[in-house]
């Protein structure tokens, strides 16, 4: 006795294509990095110009702060965003 189990081609085709997406998104996949958080001083310190100027880029809406526990703190997304490229 030789019993052979068939799958549906629907069945197939569906587990292909499974397979491809999962094998694309391996391929594309990129891991969420933790969002890093600069005080006043380190981002004073990074690019060169004083807490004041910080304060005015701060206010004209340059650079976006962020406050926590009553802190000043820079995302350093926001800072990369806000450096163009001349």
């Amino acid at each position: 006795m030789n019993f052979e189990f068939q799958l549906p081609t629907q069945f197939v085709d569906d587990i292909d294509d499974i397979k491809r997406q999962l094998e694309n998104l391996n391929l594309n996949f990129q891991p969420k990095q933790p969002k890093t958080y600069l005080s006043r001083a380190e981002v004073s310190k990074m690019l060169n110009v004083s807490l004041v100027t910080l304060n005015k880029w701060n206010k004209s809406g340059k650079l976006k702060a962020v406050g926590i526990g009553g802190r000043v703190l820079y995302r350093q997304e926001d800072i990369d965003n806000a450096i163009v490229e001349l």
